[in-house]
């Protein structure tokens, strides 16, 4: 069980700003789960667009969030670290809801748990909270394809 600040995170993530969604890893537990969080502000780059009068954090990239975090949390339990040649790929989400919107200001809290891990294919479930209060939740299927 460890905490990781963004130096680290930026060890095992490939993206970078604006679509770097974690900034930093209260605790890892390879194998088990992951607890990450993303400080929303009101500089992130899609607010003026979504919306102008009512800024609210995209779905979509809530759940992007926890899918980087599932990253991390795989490449934890696997004891590799991502290279040049493998992409970690999301295949799938099931079961997506989103309960309450996130707004400028608001800590995301993500909490991935690993369900199963199968011939390279990697299932999880994940619960996105603010303030204690689940905003978001999905099953994610991703996986690791090497790059030719």
């Amino acid at each position: 069980m460890s905490a990781m600040d963004i130096h680290q995170i930026l060890q095992y993530l490939p993206h970078r700003y604006p679509i770097l969604l974690v900034d930093r890893v209260v605790e890892v537990v390879p194998g088990e789960r992951i607890t990450a969080l993303k400080n929303v502000t009101v500089n992130e780059p899609f607010f003026p667009g979504h919306y102008p009068h009512h800024p609210v954090m995209p779905g979509v990239l809530i759940v992007e969030a926890m899918a980087q975090a599932a990253a991390i949390l795989s490449f934890k339990t696997t004891g590799n670290m991502p290279d040049d040649n493998s992409v970690y790929y999301f295949v799938g989400i099931d079961g997506a809801r989103f309960k309450k919107p996130v707004m400028p200001g608001d800590q995301l809290i993500l909490e991935i748990a690993l369900k199963l891990n199968k011939r390279g294919m990697w299932k999880y479930s994940g619960v996105a909270k603010v303030d204690g209060q689940v905003v978001a939740e999905a099953e994610l299927i991703c996986t690791m394809r090497q790059v030719e």
